[in-house]
């Protein structure tokens, strides 16, 4: 060679496929070589749609928008396709999926008193072996648990006083500091509740929840969370750097 380089390209690529006519996510690989002509064709043994109907629009790794491949006779390869990209696939005829539209499907019901009756029936093996609802012990224990659990988050709210600075820890999410705007039971769920306003927008509302207003706040601002959930103490509201008035 005469000091040059040589960049050897893999033919295939694995690619995530959408589209608006499933719900469903799929992997497919491709050559690189095979034009969008064609690689609709193949789309339409895995998705189902019409290729005249087909609009495609690729993203990157990251579901980032790119670009769409409305050129037929481009090449797969000529387009910015690495693997793990997706493909996203616009049925424009308007049809519904045979595989995802229910309401083709004939149901079949049968009446309360005729399953009870069944001993080839799920509830009947959950019956015969004390699974589930039908193990008396475990549910009293797992009654007794919950009522022990809810009587902590009681305890907890009964600490924790409207106007309080806090800090959130929730179980797969960042800590977040805030002030307690509302401490109480609520009509949306159950049980006791904190309501809070975030010193960021990571909440999800403004304090009010299926119409009813708890409290008010900027819209995403606001979050209800369970009393052990909540820290109340000496949180000053961070400084984000803000250096102009």
């Amino acid at each position: 060679m005469d000091g040059g380089v040589t960049v050897v390209t893999n033919p295939l690529v694995n690619v995530r496929l959408t589209s608006s006519i499933s719900s469903f996510e799929v992997q497919r690989r491709f050559n690189r070589g095979i034009s969008i002509a064609e690689l609709k064709g193949k789309l339409e043994m895995v998705l189902g749609a019409t290729p005249s109907c087909m609009d495609l629009d690729l993203f990157s790794v990251s579901d980032k928008f790119l670009q769409k491949m409305d050129d037929n006779e481009a090449l797969l390869g000529s387009f910015p396709v690495d693997d793990d990209c997706r493909i996203h696939v616009t049925d424009r005829s308007g049809q519904m999926s045979e595989f995802s539209d229910v309401s083709k499907v004939e149901k079949f019901e049968i009446p309360e008193d005729s399953y009870e009756k069944r001993t080839d029936s799920a509830r009947s093996f959950m019956k015969k072996h004390r699974v589930g609802v039908y193990n008396e012990e475990e549910m009293a224990k797992k009654i007794a648990d919950l009522a022990a659990r809810e009587e902590e988050h009681k305890a907890a709210a009964d600490a924790i006083s409207v106007g309080s600075r806090c800090q959130v820890q929730v179980s797969g999410q960042p800590t977040k500091l805030g002030t307690v705007m509302y401490v109480g039971t609520a009509d949306f769920k159950p049980g006791y509740w904190v309501g809070l306003k975030y010193d960021e927008p990571m909440g999800k509302h403004d304090g009010t929840v299926n119409g009813k207003q708890y409290f008010e706040c900027e819209d995403k601002y606001g979050a209800f969370v369970k009393p052990l959930n909540v820290k109340v103490g000496d949180f000053p509201e961070e400084d984000f750097g803000i250096d102009e008035m």
